[in-house]
């Protein structure tokens, strides 16, 4: 086994691994791994990351690995949520000098804030759905099939918005954004996950997992640690629609990712190849893998595989790096690592300390909005995301260093 660099937390259940050397670690967040940590069906140890924040459900930053058993809340509402980056043949000379235009082409090619909803696709018959150059996109027809199935178990989730949200970014943290590496080589680099659908998705079965508890008289720590057994009816439903979320996840962001690519072919004349290197990673996700000879379910709350390697992306903030890394399969944390920096105060918190003018001298350099909305992302509400790497150096090796230049916050 590989030296290994952190810390362990006795809790009262199993161990608590943290690879949080040098980045502050709240108090809330640690009385939420507490309470994680004594469920019973939790495998040898959790693995906290040096992202690690108080989260919805669990604790962001945290790798739970569960036998016969799954947390819905866990895994959260933002099913499948994760990173996707691919290199292209450009390089910074090939990018206009003026880069407003750049990011208007983005926004145009890419639904994204509150007002996707009603966006492209708001309207259509979910079998009919169709990519804006017509074609329909490999796997569509499987994801409607599955999830017509999934309907006629849980009608409820029929009447959500379905498969609308399919090509489009959301709000809050999801982004898109070009970017420049150590060579300075343009990459284009997005985050979103399963939209509206896999809300609603998370939403149903985490109320489903709560009433079982109430009906099998199960007292919990905490509601949010209302779990599904495996061999379950529920159980084997939401398997089925989690793992569906995580695939309706990945076939949006691969979506995203080509009609980004076409906004630069509009802007930049030069032919120019995509996807040199390409990543997609989750990082709100619920898998079985086998780790120390038994197969177990591994939720990686806000956390990326990174098996020997293995490829993924850690974002930082807007104003800050962005990196490339590959795996150096560090058991001891269920091969896994941070995915991103890290929040360290709440979106109300940094509308509360930070302005406008705040937000303009944070971002310099960087073309994106600078107003209000999007106060509560200003860099300063993040954590360093130099100290958050220096924290995983033996689970992570970096591959590309890359700077943000055009940024569409949703």
């Amino acid at each position: 086994m590989q030296p290994t660099n952190h810390n362990i937390m006795q809790s009262g259940g199993v161990p608590i691994r943290l690879w949080t050397d040098g980045v502050p670690v709240e108090e809330q967040a640690r009385e939420q791994l507490i309470k994680t940590s004594q469920m019973p069906f939790i495998y040898k140890w959790m693995a906290v990351m040096p992202d690690v924040h108080l989260g919805m459900g669990a604790t962001i930053g945290s790798v739970i690995p569960t036998k016969e058993a799954i947390i819905p809340a866990a895994v959260g509402v933002d099913i499948g949520c994760g990173m996707m980056a691919v290199q292209t043949t450009l390089t910074a000379n090939d990018l206009p000098d003026n880069l407003r235009g750049l990011r208007i082409e983005l926004e145009k090619a890419i639904p994204h804030g509150r007002s996707a909803t009603r966006g492209r696709g708001s309207n259509r018959d979910v079998g009919a759905w169709s990519n804006p150059d017509g074609t329909v996109k490999a796997g569509w027809t499987t994801l409607v099939d599955d999830f017509n199935y999934l309907c006629q178990k849980h009608p409820k989730l029929k009447n959500t918005n379905n498969l609308n949200h399919l090509g489009t970014l959301g709000t809050g943290n999801h982004f898109v954004e070009v970017c420049l590496d150590e060579t300075n080589q343009v990459w284009i680099m997005l985050h979103s996950g399963s939209r509206g659908v896999g809300n609603a998705i998370g939403r149903y079965f985490i109320e489903l997992a709560r009433e079982d508890m109430r009906k099998w008289f199960i007292n919990l720590p905490d509601k949010d640690l209302a779990y599904f057994a495996e061999g379950t009816e529920h159980f084997d439903d939401y398997w089925f629609a989690v793992g569906w979320a995580q695939r309706f996840a990945f076939k949006n962001r691969e979506i995203m990712m080509e009609n980004a690519i076409k906004a630069l072919r509009e802007v930049i004349a030069k032919p120019f190849e995509a996807r040199v290197k390409a990543v997609n990673c989750h990082h709100n996700y619920v898998e079985k893998e086998e780790h120390y000879g038994e197969e177990v379910f591994i939720t990686r709350k806000g956390a990326v595989r990174a098996r020997v390697g293995e490829y993924g992306i850690i974002p930082g903030s807007m104003g800050a790096k962005s990196f490339i890394v590959k795996g150096k399969g560090n058991e001891e944390s269920f091969c896994s690592c941070s995915h991103g920096a890290g929040r360290v105060m709440s979106r109300t918190e940094a509308k509360k300390q930070f302005t406008i003018a705040d937000q303009i001298t944070q971002t310099e350099g960087v073309e994106c909005r600078k107003d209000a909305a999007v106060v509560d992302e200003i860099p300063a509400a993040y954590k360093d995301i130099d100290a958050v790497m220096h924290a995983q150096r033996d689970l992570v090796e970096v591959v590309h260093t890359l700077k943000q230049v055009v940024c569409v916050k949703g």
